[in-house]
Protein backbone atom coordinates (compact mmCIF):
# COMPACT_ATOMS: atom_id res chain seq x y z
CA UNK A 1 0.00 0.00 0.00
CA UNK A 2 1.46 3.36 -1.05
CA UNK A 3 1.32 6.40 1.19
CA UNK A 4 1.02 10.00 0.06
CA UNK A 5 3.86 12.20 1.36
CA UNK A 6 2.76 14.85 3.83
CA UNK A 7 3.29 18.41 2.61
CA UNK A 8 4.59 20.92 5.20
CA UNK A 9 1.86 23.36 6.45
CA UNK A 10 3.49 26.47 4.96
CA UNK A 11 3.85 24.76 1.58
CA UNK A 12 0.15 23.83 1.66
CA UNK A 13 -0.81 27.44 2.40
CA UNK A 14 1.41 28.91 -0.32
CA UNK A 15 0.06 26.41 -2.87
CA UNK A 16 -3.53 27.37 -2.03
CA UNK A 17 -3.06 31.16 -1.97
CA UNK A 18 -3.53 31.77 -5.73
CA UNK A 19 -7.06 30.38 -5.37
CA UNK A 20 -7.77 33.13 -2.81
CA UNK A 21 -7.42 35.86 -5.45
CA UNK A 22 -11.22 36.04 -5.67
CA UNK A 23 -11.26 37.88 -2.33
CA UNK A 24 -9.59 40.79 -4.12
CA UNK A 25 -12.85 41.39 -5.98
CA UNK A 26 -14.59 42.50 -2.77
CA UNK A 27 -12.61 45.76 -2.30
CA UNK A 28 -12.91 46.32 -6.06
CA UNK A 29 -16.72 46.15 -5.71
CA UNK A 30 -16.64 48.56 -2.77
CA UNK A 31 -14.47 51.05 -4.67
CA UNK A 32 -16.89 50.85 -7.63
CA UNK A 33 -19.83 51.57 -5.30
CA UNK A 34 -18.11 54.51 -3.60
CA UNK A 35 -16.82 56.29 -6.71
CA UNK A 36 -19.21 55.19 -9.48
CA UNK A 37 -18.60 56.48 -13.00
CA UNK A 38 -15.84 54.77 -14.91
CA UNK A 39 -14.80 52.97 -11.69
CA UNK A 40 -17.78 50.69 -12.29
CA UNK A 41 -15.75 49.06 -15.05
CA UNK A 42 -13.27 47.76 -12.49
CA UNK A 43 -15.35 44.64 -11.81
CA UNK A 44 -15.46 43.30 -15.40
CA UNK A 45 -11.90 44.54 -15.96
CA UNK A 46 -10.59 42.60 -12.95
CA UNK A 47 -12.34 39.36 -13.94
CA UNK A 48 -12.83 38.83 -17.68
CA UNK A 49 -9.98 41.00 -18.91
CA UNK A 50 -7.38 40.75 -16.15
CA UNK A 51 -7.47 36.96 -15.99
CA UNK A 52 -7.49 36.67 -19.77
CA UNK A 53 -4.31 38.75 -19.76
CA UNK A 54 -2.82 36.74 -16.91
CA UNK A 55 -3.50 33.53 -18.83
CA UNK A 56 -1.42 34.93 -21.66
CA UNK A 57 1.57 35.42 -19.37
CA UNK A 58 1.21 32.48 -16.97
CA UNK A 59 0.47 29.91 -19.67
CA UNK A 60 -0.81 26.41 -19.04
CA UNK A 61 -0.60 24.34 -15.88
CA UNK A 62 -0.44 20.72 -16.95
CA UNK A 63 0.77 19.35 -13.61
CA UNK A 64 -1.50 17.07 -11.62
CA UNK A 65 -1.68 16.79 -7.84
CA UNK A 66 -1.88 13.27 -6.45
CA UNK A 67 -5.66 12.56 -6.36
CA UNK A 68 -5.13 10.44 -3.22
CA UNK A 69 -3.99 13.48 -1.21
CA UNK A 70 -5.70 13.18 2.20
CA UNK A 71 -8.44 15.57 3.21
CA UNK A 72 -6.48 17.10 6.08
CA UNK A 73 -3.98 18.54 3.59
CA UNK A 74 -6.72 20.46 1.75
CA UNK A 75 -7.70 22.79 4.60
CA UNK A 76 -6.69 26.06 2.90
CA UNK A 77 -8.43 25.07 -0.30
CA UNK A 78 -11.66 24.20 1.48
CA UNK A 79 -11.60 27.32 3.63
CA UNK A 80 -11.92 29.77 0.74
CA UNK A 81 -15.09 28.03 -0.45
CA UNK A 82 -16.55 27.90 3.07
CA UNK A 83 -16.06 31.59 3.86
CA UNK A 84 -17.31 32.84 0.50
CA UNK A 85 -21.05 32.61 1.31
CA UNK A 86 -20.92 35.09 4.24
CA UNK A 87 -18.44 37.27 2.30
CA UNK A 88 -20.71 37.44 -0.75
CA UNK A 89 -23.92 38.06 1.19
CA UNK A 90 -22.24 40.78 3.27
CA UNK A 91 -20.85 42.42 0.13
CA UNK A 92 -24.15 42.46 -1.78
CA UNK A 93 -26.29 43.67 1.09
CA UNK A 94 -23.61 46.02 2.45
CA UNK A 95 -23.39 47.74 -0.93
CA UNK A 96 -27.20 47.77 -1.21
CA UNK A 97 -27.48 49.53 2.18
CA UNK A 98 -24.81 52.04 1.12
CA UNK A 99 -26.44 52.75 -2.24
CA UNK A 100 -29.96 53.37 -0.91
CA UNK A 101 -28.67 55.62 1.89
CA UNK A 102 -26.58 57.83 -0.39
CA UNK A 103 -27.47 59.75 -3.52
CA UNK A 104 -24.14 60.14 -5.31
CA UNK A 105 -24.94 57.46 -7.91
CA UNK A 106 -27.53 57.95 -10.64
CA UNK A 107 -30.13 55.26 -11.25
CA UNK A 108 -28.23 53.89 -14.24
CA UNK A 109 -25.00 53.75 -12.21
CA UNK A 110 -26.79 51.77 -9.51
CA UNK A 111 -28.22 49.41 -12.12
CA UNK A 112 -24.78 48.96 -13.71
CA UNK A 113 -23.15 48.43 -10.32
CA UNK A 114 -25.52 45.60 -9.42
CA UNK A 115 -25.28 44.08 -12.89
CA UNK A 116 -21.51 43.97 -12.42
CA UNK A 117 -21.99 42.55 -8.90
CA UNK A 118 -23.61 39.66 -10.77
CA UNK A 119 -20.14 38.98 -12.18
CA UNK A 120 -18.92 38.54 -8.60
CA UNK A 121 -21.81 36.32 -7.48
CA UNK A 122 -21.93 34.41 -10.76
CA UNK A 123 -18.29 33.93 -11.69
CA UNK A 124 -17.19 33.25 -8.11
CA UNK A 125 -20.28 32.57 -5.99
CA UNK A 126 -22.11 30.06 -8.19
CA UNK A 127 -18.81 28.39 -9.02
CA UNK A 128 -18.03 27.95 -5.33
CA UNK A 129 -21.56 26.66 -4.71
CA UNK A 130 -20.88 24.08 -7.41
CA UNK A 131 -17.85 22.85 -5.49
CA UNK A 132 -19.73 22.83 -2.18
CA UNK A 133 -22.85 21.01 -3.40
CA UNK A 134 -20.73 18.00 -4.39
CA UNK A 135 -19.38 17.52 -0.84
CA UNK A 136 -20.76 15.31 1.91
CA UNK A 137 -20.57 17.61 5.00
CA UNK A 138 -23.93 19.31 5.60
CA UNK A 139 -22.32 22.66 6.34
CA UNK A 140 -20.84 22.74 2.84
CA UNK A 141 -24.15 21.86 1.22
CA UNK A 142 -25.84 24.57 3.25
CA UNK A 143 -23.26 27.10 2.07
CA UNK A 144 -24.05 26.01 -1.49
CA UNK A 145 -27.76 26.55 -0.88
CA UNK A 146 -27.16 30.02 0.55
CA UNK A 147 -25.00 31.05 -2.39
CA UNK A 148 -27.55 29.80 -4.92
CA UNK A 149 -30.46 31.42 -3.10
CA UNK A 150 -28.59 34.74 -3.16
CA UNK A 151 -28.85 34.64 -6.97
CA UNK A 152 -32.37 33.14 -6.99
CA UNK A 153 -31.18 29.97 -8.72
CA UNK A 154 -31.50 27.38 -5.98
CA UNK A 155 -32.84 24.67 -8.27
CA UNK A 156 -29.40 24.53 -9.93
CA UNK A 157 -28.29 22.16 -7.15
CA UNK A 158 -31.00 19.59 -7.96
CA UNK A 159 -30.63 20.03 -11.70
CA UNK A 160 -26.86 19.70 -11.58
CA UNK A 161 -26.63 16.67 -9.28
CA UNK A 162 -29.67 14.71 -10.48
CA UNK A 163 -29.94 15.62 -14.15
CA UNK A 164 -26.77 17.16 -15.55
CA UNK A 165 -24.31 14.62 -14.16
CA UNK A 166 -26.54 11.73 -15.15
CA UNK A 167 -27.34 12.86 -18.69
CA UNK A 168 -24.37 15.08 -19.56
CA UNK A 169 -23.35 15.02 -23.22
CA UNK A 170 -26.65 13.46 -24.25
CA UNK A 171 -29.73 15.12 -25.75
CA UNK A 172 -31.51 14.42 -22.46
CA UNK A 173 -29.38 17.01 -20.66
CA UNK A 174 -30.81 20.52 -21.10
CA UNK A 175 -27.46 22.10 -20.19
CA UNK A 176 -25.41 20.37 -22.90
CA UNK A 177 -25.34 22.89 -25.76
CA UNK A 178 -26.26 21.27 -29.07
CA UNK A 179 -23.99 21.52 -32.08
CA UNK A 180 -24.73 24.79 -33.94
CA UNK A 181 -27.00 26.01 -31.13
CA UNK A 182 -25.93 29.59 -30.42
CA UNK A 183 -25.91 31.01 -26.92
CA UNK A 184 -28.86 33.35 -27.45
CA UNK A 185 -31.04 30.32 -28.21
CA UNK A 186 -29.41 28.17 -25.51
CA UNK A 187 -29.93 30.70 -22.68
CA UNK A 188 -33.76 31.01 -22.74
CA UNK A 189 -34.05 27.28 -23.36
CA UNK A 190 -32.09 26.30 -20.25
CA UNK A 191 -33.90 28.87 -18.10
CA UNK A 192 -37.15 27.18 -19.08
CA UNK A 193 -36.10 23.54 -19.17
CA UNK A 194 -33.73 23.32 -16.19
CA UNK A 195 -36.26 24.42 -13.60
CA UNK A 196 -38.76 21.85 -14.87
CA UNK A 197 -36.19 19.05 -15.10
CA UNK A 198 -34.87 19.82 -11.59
CA UNK A 199 -38.35 19.80 -10.06
CA UNK A 200 -39.32 16.59 -11.89
CA UNK A 201 -36.10 14.88 -10.78
CA UNK A 202 -36.82 15.64 -7.11
CA UNK A 203 -40.46 14.64 -7.60
CA UNK A 204 -39.35 11.31 -9.12
CA UNK A 205 -37.00 10.65 -6.18
CA UNK A 206 -39.82 11.22 -3.72
CA UNK A 207 -42.17 9.01 -5.74
CA UNK A 208 -39.67 6.14 -5.45
CA UNK A 209 -40.03 6.53 -1.67
CA UNK A 210 -43.83 6.58 -2.00
CA UNK A 211 -43.93 10.26 -1.07
CA UNK A 212 -45.74 13.11 -2.88
CA UNK A 213 -43.84 16.14 -4.14
CA UNK A 214 -45.50 18.13 -1.33
CA UNK A 215 -43.54 16.18 1.28
CA UNK A 216 -41.45 18.60 3.33
CA UNK A 217 -38.31 16.64 2.51
CA UNK A 218 -38.54 18.09 -1.00
CA UNK A 219 -35.59 20.54 -1.12
CA UNK A 220 -37.63 22.96 -3.23
CA UNK A 221 -39.36 24.11 -0.04
CA UNK A 222 -35.94 25.08 1.32
CA UNK A 223 -35.04 26.71 -1.98
CA UNK A 224 -38.20 28.80 -2.03
CA UNK A 225 -37.87 29.83 1.62
CA UNK A 226 -34.25 30.98 1.22
CA UNK A 227 -34.99 32.89 -1.98
CA UNK A 228 -38.03 34.64 -0.52
CA UNK A 229 -35.92 35.53 2.51
CA UNK A 230 -33.25 37.20 0.37
CA UNK A 231 -35.75 39.14 -1.73
CA UNK A 232 -37.61 40.24 1.41
CA UNK A 233 -34.34 41.43 2.97
CA UNK A 234 -33.55 43.47 -0.15
CA UNK A 235 -37.07 44.94 -0.10
CA UNK A 236 -36.79 45.89 3.60
CA UNK A 237 -33.47 47.62 2.90
CA UNK A 238 -34.41 49.53 -0.24
CA UNK A 239 -38.08 49.09 -1.01
CA UNK A 240 -39.06 48.12 -4.54
CA UNK A 241 -35.88 49.66 -5.94
CA UNK A 242 -33.75 47.63 -3.53
CA UNK A 243 -35.58 44.47 -4.52
CA UNK A 244 -35.13 45.33 -8.18
CA UNK A 245 -31.39 45.88 -7.80
CA UNK A 246 -31.06 42.54 -6.01
CA UNK A 247 -32.88 40.81 -8.88
CA UNK A 248 -30.62 42.58 -11.40
CA UNK A 249 -27.59 41.14 -9.59
CA UNK A 250 -29.18 37.69 -9.59
CA UNK A 251 -30.03 37.77 -13.29
CA UNK A 252 -26.51 38.65 -14.40
CA UNK A 253 -25.05 36.02 -12.07
CA UNK A 254 -27.23 33.39 -13.75
CA UNK A 255 -26.25 34.80 -17.14
CA UNK A 256 -22.60 34.22 -16.21
CA UNK A 257 -23.34 30.66 -15.08
CA UNK A 258 -25.15 29.70 -18.24
CA UNK A 259 -22.43 31.21 -20.42
CA UNK A 260 -19.99 28.84 -18.73
CA UNK A 261 -22.40 25.92 -19.04
CA UNK A 262 -22.70 26.67 -22.75
CA UNK A 263 -18.93 26.49 -23.22
CA UNK A 264 -18.30 23.38 -21.12
CA UNK A 265 -19.99 20.76 -23.32
CA UNK A 266 -20.79 22.47 -26.61
CA UNK A 267 -21.34 19.93 -29.39
CA UNK A 268 -20.10 16.90 -27.39
CA UNK A 269 -22.22 13.76 -27.16
CA UNK A 270 -21.75 10.38 -25.54
CA UNK A 271 -22.14 7.41 -27.84
CA UNK A 272 -25.68 6.00 -27.91
CA UNK A 273 -25.65 2.25 -27.21
CA UNK A 274 -29.31 1.61 -28.01
CA UNK A 275 -32.46 1.25 -25.87
CA UNK A 276 -31.98 4.75 -24.49
CA UNK A 277 -28.58 3.92 -22.97
CA UNK A 278 -25.32 5.80 -23.42
CA UNK A 279 -21.70 4.96 -22.76
CA UNK A 280 -20.21 5.93 -19.39
CA UNK A 281 -19.03 9.50 -18.96
CA UNK A 282 -15.39 9.90 -19.97
CA UNK A 283 -12.99 12.87 -19.94
CA UNK A 284 -13.66 13.29 -23.67
CA UNK A 285 -17.23 14.44 -22.95
CA UNK A 286 -16.26 17.87 -21.54
CA UNK A 287 -14.02 20.58 -22.89
CA UNK A 288 -10.79 20.86 -20.92
CA UNK A 289 -8.72 24.02 -20.34
CA UNK A 290 -5.38 24.05 -18.52
CA UNK A 291 -4.96 27.83 -18.43
CA UNK A 292 -3.31 28.62 -15.13
CA UNK A 293 -4.65 32.03 -14.05
CA UNK A 294 -8.30 31.50 -14.98
CA UNK A 295 -8.18 28.19 -13.10
CA UNK A 296 -7.09 30.18 -10.04
CA UNK A 297 -10.16 32.39 -10.37
CA UNK A 298 -12.49 29.49 -11.12
CA UNK A 299 -10.96 26.98 -8.67
CA UNK A 300 -10.06 24.52 -11.43
CA UNK A 301 -13.53 24.48 -12.98
CA UNK A 302 -11.83 24.40 -16.36
CA UNK A 303 -10.55 20.92 -15.53
CA UNK A 304 -14.12 20.00 -16.28
CA UNK A 305 -13.26 16.79 -18.08
CA UNK A 306 -12.07 15.30 -14.80
CA UNK A 307 -14.92 16.76 -12.78
CA UNK A 308 -17.46 14.80 -14.79
CA UNK A 309 -15.27 11.72 -14.85
CA UNK A 310 -14.74 11.82 -11.06
CA UNK A 311 -17.42 14.16 -9.60
CA UNK A 312 -16.45 13.53 -5.97
CA UNK A 313 -12.94 15.02 -6.31
CA UNK A 314 -12.34 18.33 -4.56
CA UNK A 315 -11.15 21.10 -6.83
CA UNK A 316 -7.41 21.02 -5.92
CA UNK A 317 -7.27 17.33 -6.85
CA UNK A 318 -8.89 17.64 -10.28
CA UNK A 319 -6.68 16.32 -13.05
CA UNK A 320 -5.96 17.89 -16.41
CA UNK A 321 -5.68 15.86 -19.61
CA UNK A 322 -3.84 16.00 -22.90
CA UNK A 323 -5.77 16.05 -26.17
CA UNK A 324 -5.31 12.28 -26.36
CA UNK A 325 -7.97 11.93 -23.66
CA UNK A 326 -10.00 15.16 -23.65
CA UNK A 327 -10.82 17.93 -26.14
CA UNK A 328 -9.02 21.21 -25.43
CA UNK A 329 -10.37 24.76 -25.52
CA UNK A 330 -8.08 27.23 -27.29
CA UNK A 331 -8.46 29.79 -24.47
CA UNK A 332 -9.64 29.89 -20.86
CA UNK A 333 -13.26 30.47 -19.88
CA UNK A 334 -12.98 34.29 -19.61
CA UNK A 335 -12.12 34.53 -23.31
CA UNK A 336 -14.37 31.68 -24.42
CA UNK A 337 -17.46 33.09 -22.69
CA UNK A 338 -16.91 36.43 -24.41
CA UNK A 339 -16.54 34.65 -27.76
CA UNK A 340 -19.79 32.75 -27.08
CA UNK A 341 -21.70 36.04 -27.17
CA UNK A 342 -20.98 36.28 -30.91
CA UNK A 343 -22.48 33.21 -32.66
CA UNK A 344 -20.62 33.59 -35.98
CA UNK A 345 -17.27 33.93 -34.25
CA UNK A 346 -18.11 31.07 -31.90
CA UNK A 347 -18.98 28.70 -34.75
CA UNK A 348 -15.82 29.68 -36.60
CA UNK A 349 -13.71 28.87 -33.54
CA UNK A 350 -15.52 25.81 -32.18
CA UNK A 351 -17.24 23.95 -35.01
CA UNK A 352 -13.95 22.77 -36.56
CA UNK A 353 -12.90 21.56 -33.10
CA UNK A 354 -16.13 19.60 -32.73
CA UNK A 355 -15.52 18.04 -36.16
CA UNK A 356 -11.98 17.08 -35.09
CA UNK A 357 -13.37 15.65 -31.84
CA UNK A 358 -15.85 13.47 -33.74
CA UNK A 359 -13.18 12.22 -36.11
CA UNK A 360 -10.72 11.50 -33.27
CA UNK A 361 -12.98 9.75 -30.79
CA UNK A 362 -15.87 8.38 -32.88
CA UNK A 363 -14.67 7.70 -36.42
CA UNK A 364 -17.22 4.88 -36.68
CA UNK A 365 -20.20 7.29 -36.44
CA UNK A 366 -21.19 8.67 -39.85
CA UNK A 367 -24.58 10.19 -39.03
CA UNK A 368 -24.80 12.56 -36.07
CA UNK A 369 -28.39 13.66 -36.76
CA UNK A 370 -29.98 11.23 -34.24
CA UNK A 371 -27.97 12.88 -31.48
CA UNK A 372 -29.80 16.17 -31.91
CA UNK A 373 -33.05 14.94 -30.33
CA UNK A 374 -33.74 13.12 -27.10
CA UNK A 375 -34.00 9.34 -27.36
CA UNK A 376 -36.18 9.23 -24.26
CA UNK A 377 -37.89 12.05 -22.38
CA UNK A 378 -36.57 13.22 -19.03
CA UNK A 379 -38.11 11.41 -16.04
CA UNK A 380 -41.39 12.80 -14.82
Amino acid sequence: MTTVPTTPPFARLSAALPFWLSLGLVPVAIIAAVYGGWMLLLLPASTWYLFSLLDLFTGLNEENVDPQTPEDQLYWYRLITLIWAPVQVATIFGILIYVVQTDHLSWWEEWTLFAFLGILSGTVGINYSHELMHQRPKVERWMADILLASVLYSHFRSEHLLVHHRYVATPRDPVTARYNEHFWRFFPRVLRECYVSAFNAEKAMLARKNKPWTDLSNPFFRYWALQVGFVLAAFLIGGFWGGFLFVVQAFWAVFQLELVNYVEHYGLTRKHLGNGKYEHVLPRHSWNAAHRASNWLLINLQRHSDHHYKPDRRFPLLQTYSDDDAPQLPYGYPVMTMVALFPRVWRKVMNPRVADWRARYYPEIDDWAPYKAATNPLPR
